[in-house]
Formats: C-alpha cells, sequence, structure tokens
C-alpha cells in the first residue's frame, strides 16, 4: 500500500481500518512504529501523532484493536521514542543543526522549542506532548540543553499517559458516536487543528515582539 503523509493525514480513518483488516494484530506494531518515530526522530514531524491516538481508540470500541493492548504499546513507544530523542540531542544535537540552511535539521523548529522551554522549563516536556513539532524537538532539546536524565524521564512518562491514554479514551468513548463517525475527517483535522493552536497563538506574539523590537 501506497501513500503519502498528506493523504495519510486527510483520510486517516480509511487507512487504519484497511491497515487493521489487512495486517490483523501486525498493526500495534506498525502504530508502535509511528508514534516511536513521530516522537522519537527530529526529521520525522510530519507524522501524524494526536489524531492517530484519537482514531486507533475509536477503532478500539468497534472490536478492531484491544484498547488496553493499544494504549499500553503506544506509551512504551512514546517513551521509548522521547528518551531516544533526548540521547540524540545530547549526544549530536549541535552537530545536526550547525548548518543553519539545513532542510531537513530546521532550525526555526529548535529555536521555537527552545523558546519555549525558556517560558514553561521542564514541564515543556510534558506540555509538549499536545504540540505537534514542539513533541518532536522537544526531547532533542532537553538533551542538548543535558537536562538531568531522570528529571525529563518523570515529565516524560507523565506527558505520554496524558496524552496516549487521553487520546485512545476520548477516542474509545467518543469516536463513534454518529455525528462523529459520519464526519471523522473534518474530526481529524479539527484535532490537528486545535492543536496546532498553541503554537500559532505563541509564533503571532513572537512575531509581535519581533515587531516592537524594530
Amino acid at each position: 500500500m501506497e501513500f503519502n503523509p498528506i493523504d495519510l493525514i486527510l483520510h486517516l480513518d480509511t487507512y487504519l481500518e484497511m491497515l487493521v483488516a489487512q495486517y490483523g494484530t501486525w498493526i500495534y506494531f506498525i502504530l508502535f512504529a509511528v508514534i516511536f518515530c513521530e516522537t522519537g526522530l527530529v526529521v520525522t514531524p510530519f507524522l501524524p501523532g494526536d489524531s492517530l491516538l484519537f482514531l486507533a481508540g475509536a477503532l478500539g470500541a468497534m472490536g478492531g484493536l484491544d484498547i488496553n493492548i493499544l494504549i499500553g504499546s503506544l506509551c512504551v513507544a512514546a517513551i521509548l521514542g522521547d528518551s531516544t530523542n533526548y540521547w540524540i540531542g545530547r549526544k549530536l544535537g549541535k552537530r545536526l543543526f550547525a548548518n543553519p540552511d539545513s532542510k531537513i535539521f530546521r532550525r526555526e523548529y529548535l529555536i521555537y522549542t527552545e523558546a519555549f522551554y525558556a517560558r514553561h522549563g521542564g514541564k515543556t516536556v510534558t506540555i509538549a506532548r499536545f504540540l505537534p513539532i514542539v513533541r518532536t524537538f522537544a526531547p532533542f532539546v532537553a538533551g542538548l540543553g543535558h537536562m538531568p536524565y531522570r528529571r525529563f524521564v518523570f515529565f516524560s512518562v507523565a506527558g505520554t499517559l496524558l496524552w496516549v491514554g487521553g487520546l485512545c479514551t476520548l477516542g474509545y468513548f467518543f469516536g463513534n458516536l454518529p455525528i462523529i463517525r459520519d464526519n471523522l475527517t473534518l474530526m481529524i483535522l479539527g484535532v490537528i487543528g486545535f492543536s496546532l493552536l498553541p503554537m500559532l497563538i505563541g509564533w503571532l506574539q513572537h512575531r509581535r515582539q519581533q515587531a516592537k523590537a524594530v
């Protein structure tokens, strides 16, 4: 099955149901890999996160997935992804972002996440779970800044339980309501838009501050 990232996000409901039907229990490993990469690799912030968790929970309510196995496996994926990203940032961070013109390691994402850390401190790791792009870069910046690993893991686990557990549970209980089921694509876009809203507000505030400084 071939698809591009944009198509995957816009038609996530169709693809995920097809994958469950085609791969059966292997779908847990596929979802594990997506969540691990989305949180663990700074080059894959485009992968679906919030919408994927919500829809996976909804499919759990339909009987296609076991909700307990789903939440447990995806919590492990997110925590391992965070830790991997942390150690990449700690060991290789400065070298990876040395080139300001790199198209892969985008400096603007790194700068935005660093500013987010400056405002919120260590709890950024928890808050970032609900912010696309920041979610991918927060563990990296924590490692780059040599945050103590024990402290990092505490915030990472707390954020994971709220993010994975919360969105999968919401999908499980509400994803199959007729009004949501019949408008699932709009619901997915709404979840993405809502999660991007804090980033948009932060960006606008940053632009306003820059304009005042000129």
